[in-house]
């Protein structure tokens, strides 16, 4: 079978690499290059720590099994001296402030019951663990399966190892039309027609618009979230640590500005925080206020990065999708068409089981968890009408064939 995947990020390249090793002949096609917008700015989580109970919490479980696993094997396949993904398995810590402590610690035991492995630290053993967090902190939660890559190494190296196996790679190039004569069959670029048996729309924050090439419906949102990044130091946070407003912020609907911390080191040395998240379009207008609320909270949980230099900040666009679930699997209304988007900040993370439920549900491999609460088909996501007739070929210049989700 011939599959062309639209979009060259992680979800993406996730896809291609679960779809190539099936035995597909894959092409990927992206208008910008491999990570070249969501998947290279973020933080690269791979979170279980905020997940309440219910079916993305099961997708990342199953999902924090498989990175081990496929980051064992993307990292053997490396030059030597340069890890393919920086796959760390740091452990997060979730911490509270006088006042969250019964509710974060109600929280951690409802993610007992579905598996997930949390302990709570009372205040000597959080000093024990990060001892430069602020003496205010009341309590914190260890997740140890919590980890981290670099998002764009390990896109990179996804897509390497489909391509070794067959893909092929086209960047630079925008999905311009597309075919449908009763089914997906195809899309147009500058370089021509690309025949397929079916397409995977990878597109992150652009897949609603790359659905609507198609005559289809499916309701994902760009929603906006900026870092920070300091200059190289000697390490002084151990874990990927963020406080409990992260997992409400997380979960929230609000288009409105919502900022929590999360801080963690890299292997460079420097520090990351965010995180902010806001429905602004694609706008790029108005960063000082995410930036600045995001520094101050940050003081607050670590005070010794009121005297660190900031080397830089960036943002992004995450897929947003309503209910908070990605949309992955088989259009609702167009044969030959799926869809692999909507995973907002969760898509590092979520990518190599979503891989897996792509192929599950392009080529008809086992499907690694129930692809039921995950369909693009469901209510939530069929927002508008305007759905188009079978047997046309439709064109756009606009923004599908951008990358997948981070």
């Amino acid at each position: 079978m011939k599959v062309v995947v639209i979009g060259a990020g992680a979800i993406g390249a996730a896809c291609a690499l679960a779809l190539t090793e099936a035995g597909a002949e894959v092409i990927v096609i992206d208008r910008s290059g491999v990570a070249g917008e969501t998947s290279s700015r973020c933080e690269g989580n791979i979170l279980v720590s905020d997940k309440e109970p219910g079916p993305e919490a099961d997708l990342a479980i199953e999902a924090n099994r498989a990175w081990r696993a496929l980051a064992a094997r993307l990292d053997a396949d490396r030059v030597p001296g340069q890890p393919a993904t920086e796959f760390e398995a740091k452990g997060g810590i979730v911490v509270a402030f006088p006042g969250g402590a019964d509710a974060l610690r109600s929280f951690a035991v409802s993610q007992h019951g579905i598996g997930i492995r949390a302990e709570a630290l009372e205040e000597a053993a959080v000093r024990a663990a990060e001892p430069h967090l602020s003496p205010e902190i009341a309590l914190g939660v260890h997740y140890p399966d919590d980890a981290q890559v670099q998002p764009s190494l390990a896109t990179q190296a996804m897509l390497a190892r489909a391509v070794h196996l067959g893909a092929r790679l086209i960047v630079e190039e925008v999905v311009a039309g597309v075919v449908v004569a009763g089914r997906a069959t195809g899309v147009r670029t500058a370089g021509g027609l690309v025949e397929a048996d079916a397409v995977v729309d990878c597109a992150g924050p652009w897949a609603g618009e790359t659905a609507a090439l198609f005559g289809s419906v499916l309701d994902i949102r760009p929603r906006r979230g900026t870092i920070l990044v300091t200059a190289a130091m000697p390490q002084r946070v151990f874990h990927k640590v963020y406080d409990a407003d992260y997992v409400s912020a997380v979960g929230s609907g609000d288009a409105a500005l919502q900022t929590s911390t999360v801080v963690e080191s890299t292997p460079s040395g420097t520090v990351l925080i965010g995180s902010s998240r806001e429905r602004v379009g694609f706008s790029g207008d108005g960063l000082l206020a995410p930036l600045s609320e995001i520094a101050a909270k940050a003081t607050r949980l670590f005070p010794f990065l009121r005297d660190t230099m900031l080397l830089r900040t960036y943002y992004g666009f995450r897929p947003y999708a309503p209910d908070h679930l990605p949309a992955i699997g088989a259009d609702a209304t167009i044969a030959g068409l799926f869809h692999a988007a909507g995973h907002e900040g969760a898509g590092i993370g979520l990518a190599p089981t979503t891989g897996a439920l792509i192929a599950h549900a392009v080529l008809g491999t086992p499907a690694p968890l129930d692809p039921t609460p995950f369909l693009p088909s469901r209510a939530s996501l069929q927002s508008s009408d305007g759905r188009g007739q079978g047997g046309v070929e439709r064109r756009s210049t606009g923004a599908p064939g951008k990358e997948a989700a981070a």
